[in-house]
Order: structure tokens, then C-alpha cells, then sequence
């Protein structure tokens, strides 16, 4: 079914066997860790560099937003991009007002009548309340009340889940490290529940390559767009 949503792309970072943490708890983190590992270091900065050239409106959630620190951070200096962040209870108002000062727009997304951005008075602050979590019906608010035409995703696993299982996405831009990390309970593209059936296999995203393009270090950008 077709629906009036942003154009809808997944960037992420990732292993080549697809992981997106370097473990199963909160402190292993690619943007914590690649850093100080040699072989990975050198090429890291070709991520951010991409990254830079996304969409001007940036899909994430609370709690990966909580792994980096941004109930204790300082706000950057204002940013040209706009944030849809997705979260009921990793937010504290100090992060709340982080990504006020720092953004454009910031849209919260809340099954959470309690959240603490409804204590905190921003202009740049609109929050989308829903008794129960639909994404799709999120993303088409995000269009006709904010002017969202264009939106990156970069959430966690679970999150990525619910955007291929709902059919959101519309392509999806992956940048690989050149690293094997493992691990059944680390992270990866796309976690939450596994199809259990062949009546499922409907929802598979099956994908189109775009470009796949070598880059220094050995890592890898591979483009790619999203066809069921």
C-alpha cells in the first residue's frame, strides 16, 4: 500500500558479518570502539564523511541517543539538520533540550504521556503522542505537518526491524568495515523477530544494487534501492 511518507534510506555503519555494536551491552559501541582498533581507525572517517551528505532530516531513537551521552553533553553548535527522535523513557529534559539547542526541528515520537520533553518549552520542539507505536502513521505526520520529504534512518536493530517489516523503507546505504565481530546476542542491521514461516516471507526486503563502490582501507559503500 502506498502511503504520502518521506523517501525513507537506512545508512548505517556495519561489520561484514552485518553487526552494528561490537557487543551485547551498552558500553561496546562502533563510535566508541573502532576508533582505537588498528585496521579499522584509519578508513573510519570515510563513515562521517558520507554521513555528512544525507538527508537534512535524521530518524534515531532514545536509547542509542542515551549510549552517547546526550543527557550529560554540551549541545554542538546549531545544525542545518532536523531530528525525528523516536523514544518513552532514555531521554532526560537535559537530552530533551540537547537536541533542541541543536537542532533545526526536533520531533519527538512518544507512547509516553509522561516524557519529559512535555515539561520542556522549545520552539523547535513538536512531539508526536500515539497511544500505541505506528510508525507508519508517524512518518506520514512527519511529512504533511513538518515538510519531511526526506529521511535517514539510523536506529538500532529492533527499530531497522519494524521499518522493513512495515515496508518503510526505501533504500538502504551501507558502509563496511572491514572487521568480523560475531556474537548471537550482539546487535545487527536488522534485529526483532525472526520469520517463523513461509507465509512470512513476505516480509523479506528484497533490494536492488545501485552502486557499490570500493573505498580506502578496505572498506566498502554499497547502495542499494529497496524493491519489496
Amino acid at each position: 500500500m502506498n502511503i504520502d511518507k518521506p523517501i525513507t534510506t537506512l545508512y548505517m555503519l556495519m561489520s561484514v558479518d552485518g553487526k552494528i555494536s561490537t557487543g551485547a551491552n551498552d558500553e561496546l559501541d562502533v563510535d566508541k570502539d573502532f576508533p582505537t582498533i588498528e585496521g579499522l581507525k584509519e578508513g573510519l572517517h570515510q563513515y562521517y564523511e558520507i554521513e555528512q551528505t544525507t538527508d537534512l532530516w535524521s530518524f534515531n531513537t532514545g536509547r542509542v541517543q542515551e549510549k552517547m551521552g546526550v543527557n550529560e553533553k554540551e549541545p554542538p553548535s546549531k545544525s542545518p539538520v532536523s531530528f525525528v527522535i523516536m523514544d518513552n523513557h532514555h531521554l532526560s529534559p537535559a537530552g530533551v533540550r540537547y537536541f533542541s539547542a541543536w537542532a533545526k526541528e526536533f520531533v519527538l515520537i512518544t507512547n509516553n504521556k509522561f516524557h519529559p520533553a512535555f515539561d520542556v518549552d522549545e520552539d523547535n520542539l513538536h512531539i508526536i503522542y500515539q497511544d500505541e507505536q505506528d510508525l507508519r502513521s508517524a512518518l506520514v505526520q512527519l511529512k504533511s505537518e513538518y515538510g519531511c520529504d526526506r529521511l535517514t534512518v539510523q536506529s538500532g536493530g529492533t527499530v531497522n526491524g519494524l521499518f522493513l517489516r512495515e515496508k518503510l523503507f526505501d533504500y538502504v546505504d551501507l558502509v563496511v568495515a572491514p572487521v568480523l565481530i560475531g556474537g548471537k546476542d550482539t546487535s545487527t542491521l536488522i534485529d526483532g523477530c525472526s520469520l517463523m514461516s513461509h507465509e512470512e516471507l513476505s516480509g523479506l526486503g528484497v533490494l536492488k544494487l545501485e552502486d557499490c563502490k570500493v573505498l580506502e582501507d578496505s572498506y566498502l559503500r554499497l547502495r542499494y534501492k529497496v524493491i519489496s
